[in-house]
């Protein structure tokens, strides 16, 4: 009967590495490997594979769907202490960019701390969500973001978000896990929501803000440099939201009905009565997931 690998360490006959990764979903059928489908989780395993020369299992902090990103995702795998033994960090991290970047990059390697695992150590996830909010679409930021040219209301998607904060039965806001019934809650706790402007100015120098101040002044006069990733015309807007966990879709959809405040299609106030709800059909439709990425895991 063969030793089950040790979660985190080198006891029987095993080591557990840790890698944090950032990637561009753009391309890629989400994280988890599936067969006949490019996923980040396939072409990283197969690096991986390629240098410690034997098969290797990746979990990860938090599957991505398809055409989600990363800055900080981080996962671990178990090797043989044998093939540990071969193996160099600086060499491994090499070898994978070499092989993959600039779509997918390893940032880091090393052997994991006893106990450690990937996904059940975490704490917390952090995503953002970006939204150019601008009458015309930035080219620049095509794969990174939403384009939205309704003039929005950010303020009241910054009251709607307010509601989130706490612990909350999700139903309304995420795609039912399979085995699961319409009756199963979805409790996540959210640590953290909310709205921001990426390095707007004062004064926006072209097109319009988009942040319902009633100083936004789209004839003023130009403002300050912006922020390398802000758009020539418009705002970009962030969501950010840390939870303990997510359930799928989670954060799309509430972008997607935060968006719908922002245009007035909705109040903030309802995004407490969807909450309460629980019903999945209360909810605007998801955000697209190019504006999605992961930006942070704490442990």
């Amino acid at each position: 009967m063969s030793t089950p690998p040790d979660p985190g360490g080198s006891e029987g006959g095993t080591v557990r590495w840790r890698l944090r990764l950032a990637y561009d979903g753009t391309a890629f059928r989400g994280f988890a490997a599936t067969d006949g489908q490019p996923t980040v989780g396939g072409s990283l395993s197969r690096a991986v594979e390629r240098v410690a020369r034997v098969p290797v299992v990746l979990t990860c902090a938090g599957r991505t769907d398809t055409g989600v990103h990363a800055i900080d995702q981080v996962v671990h795998f178990d090797l043989p202490a044998e093939a540990s033994a071969r193996l160099e960090p600086a060499a491994l991290v090499r070898s994978c960019n070499s092989q993959l970047a600039p779509a997918i990059v390893v940032r880091e390697a090393t052997v994991a701390p006893p106990g450690f695992d990937a996904r059940r150590s975490a704490r917390s996830r952090r995503y953002r969500y970006l939204v150019v909010n601008a009458p015309v679409a930035d080219p620049l930021l095509a794969r990174l973001a939403w384009h939205v040219s309704d003039r929005l209301d950010v303020r009241s998607m910054a009251a709607g978000a307010d509601a989130l904060v706490g612990e909350h039965d999700f139903r309304a806001f995420c795609r039912r896990p399979p085995g699961t019934g319409s009756e199963d809650p979805l409790v996540r706790r959210v640590f953290d929501a909310g709205w921001r402007r990426v390095g707007d100015p004062a004064r926006p120098r072209s097109g319009w803000a988009g942040s319902g101040d009633p100083d936004d002044d789209p004839t003023g006069p130009a403002g300050p440099p912006r922020e390398l990733l802000a758009p020539a015309v418009g705002s970009l807007l962030a969501f950010e939201i840390e939870a303990n966990a997510f359930c799928h879709r989670m954060v799309r959809s509430l972008v997607g009905t935060l968006v719908d405040v922002g245009r007035g299609r909705r109040r903030a106030s309802d995004m407490v009565a969807i909450l309460r709800s629980c019903d999945r059909s209360r909810a605007s439709p998801p955000a697209p997931s190019s504006g999605l990425t992961l930006v942070e895991v704490r442990y």
